[in-house]
């Protein structure tokens, strides 16, 4: 499976989203499927893309709350909706551990976003996962490396 390339591809769809402000079913058909992808690859980016848009505000509004001093629509839409995926892994697919969704998150965010989105997406997630902590049992349990 192609973990990092179906993150990569679900970023660019989950941006054209955002920028266009549309739905999924609206920006998949031009999607193409790159050669190479498996299904479990497939099937992984699809649990993310159709994931953060089912969820898409009950994780903005986690956000938010993370990053209260930095509102959404100020951020960078590379670099909210990178948190967005990675705030979806972390809250709803137990398989990823928490260390790899911030991980892959701050790589994305060195990537494809400015010189500081991978700081600034490292801090934002950092704090989202000690808030989340501290409320105690909200985080699924598995290791966090």
């Amino acid at each position: 499976m192609l973990r990092r390339k179906a993150r990569v591809a679900a970023l660019q769809i989950l941006f054209q989203m955002d920028m266009r402000d549309k739905k999924l079913e609206e920006v998949l058909p031009y999607f193409k499927v790159p050669k190479g992808w498996d299904e479990d690859t497939l099937s992984f980016f699809f649990r993310l893309v159709r994931g953060v848009e089912n969820k898409k505000r009950e994780i903005d509004e986690i956000l938010s709350q993370a990053s209260e001093e930095w509102p959404l629509y100020r951020m960078a839409n590379v670099d909210r909706n990178i948190l967005r995926l990675a705030v979806f892994e972390i809250l709803f697919l137990p398989e990823v551990p928490v260390s790899v969704a911030i991980n892959e998150a701050v790589e994305l965010g060195k990537k494809y976003g400015t010189e500081e989105s991978g700081r600034f997406i490292n801090g934002i997630l950092g704090q989202l996962v000690r808030s989340l902590e501290e409320r105690g049992n909200y985080l699924p349990k598995r290791e966090r490396t």
